[in-house]
């Protein structure tokens, strides 16, 4: 787990959005079970997970749409629980945008001033400066049909962030949108974000959107947080093999710790690895496993003593890099990243990791 956000000159986050030991029941399953999660001034948390993981009813709690049973949700110190979503000040982005089809887009943007009891000039007036800052300036007489899916994207954002809210909820606003504008739409997301300065909670099934996106993520599973930290925290040191399987690609494999290295034995091939440990783990594991991860690993169509050796059972070209199945002994598959296209299937290889360290996690 990593430390409490801090605001920029390093006091405690006297902004931050946080849940505390929150639980929400349905009968007798439990969605989100006495999860604690901080979100900072200008910070954008990802809350990620398996469908069922508890990542829509962790956001719904936030932004007041479902009352925990037990716990607290606060905003710089003050207890939002009881507060009805309306009153909070936060600004929601949904994932099907819920845009008004018969408003034109300025009036879909103004919609939550009006609520406020914001005069019809002063309203359209933030929001097509709203409109401007999500680079849709000009396109307020729009009418929503007539937007592509990127554009509905930016709108709903605008909404959210004419009300000058609090702090800002995304569920899923990425899902509807095609490959090549999702990065596009991921560059520009977190941007505006960084721009607005409220504590921003994102929830998503997709890892690259997390990882492009974030600047820490946590990672539920049936409720529960099993981590919170960086996106390389997590990548390099999970703390779970849960963890390990869930983020990223590799193949988690049996080992013998040693404290800075582990020494892992495929088949009769035994490799010494240098490891990276969970922050605040023991010295050493009694039960361990490490992560061989598709980027570092080599293979190669050259046989040494100390290499293990396998039979490549899939070949998937993935743009820059060819991604190669390899299934070597004692039915251990892994994936390795090669940019060399040469290897074809059934062709028997020869896998060695590359310099550097790999995670190592409990069993």
């Amino acid at each position: 787990m990593t430390a409490a956000p801090r605001a920029r000159d390093g006091a405690p986050d006297s902004g931050a959005l946080s849940l505390n030991g929150v639980t929400r029941r349905f009968g007798d399953y439990t969605a989100v079970d006495n999860l604690s999660v901080e979100v900072g001034r200008g910070e954008l948390l990802a809350i990620v997970g398996a469908s069922g993981s508890g990542k829509t009813t962790t956001l719904r709690i936030a932004a007041g749409y479902e009352s925990p049973d037990s716990g607290t949700v606060t905003l710089g110190g003050t207890d939002l629980t009881r507060v009805p979503p309306e009153r909070r000040g936060f600004g929601m982005v949904f994932q099907h945008y819920a845009l008004f089809p018969h408003m034109p887009v300025e009036e879909n943007v103004a919609f939550g001033l009006e609520a406020r009891g914001v005069g019809r000039a002063e309203r359209l007036a933030k929001a097509r400066t709203a409109l401007a800052s999500v680079g849709l300036e000009g396109a307020g007489s729009r009418a929503i049909q007539s937007l592509s899916g990127g554009e509905q994207q930016r709108v709903a954002l605008a909404r959210a962030l004419v009300i000058e809210p609090r702090a800002l909820l995304l569920d899923e606003p990425l899902s509807n949108l095609d490959p090549t504008l999702r990065q596009a739409m991921r560059d520009d997301l977190r941007a505006m974000l960084r721009r607005v300065g409220v504590p921003a909670l994102f929830v998503t099934h997709d890892q690259e959107d997390a990882f492009a996106i974030a600047d820490r993520i946590a990672l539920l599973r049936k409720g529960k947080l099993l981590q919170c930290g960086t996106p390389e925290e997590l990548y390099h040191a999970p703390v779970s093999r849960e963890v390990a399987a869930f983020i990223g690609r590799g193949a988690i494999v049996p080992a013998v710790d040693r404290g800075a290295t582990a020494m892992v034995t495929i088949g009769s091939v035994t490799r010494e690895l240098n490891v990276t440990r969970p922050q605040g783990a023991a010295a050493r594991f009694e039960d361990a496993y490490v992560v061989l991860r598709p980027d570092a690993l080599r293979i190669s169509r050259e046989s040494t003593g100390s290499a293990w050796r396998g039979r490549v059972t899939n070949r998937r070209f993935a743009g820059g890099v060819v991604v190669y199945r390899v299934r070597l002994a004692d039915d251990v598959t892994v994936d390795v990243e090669s940019t060399s296209g040469e290897t074809r299937e059934d062709e028997t290889v020869a896998v060695t990791p590359l310099e550097g360290s790999f995670p190592i996690v409990p069993g």
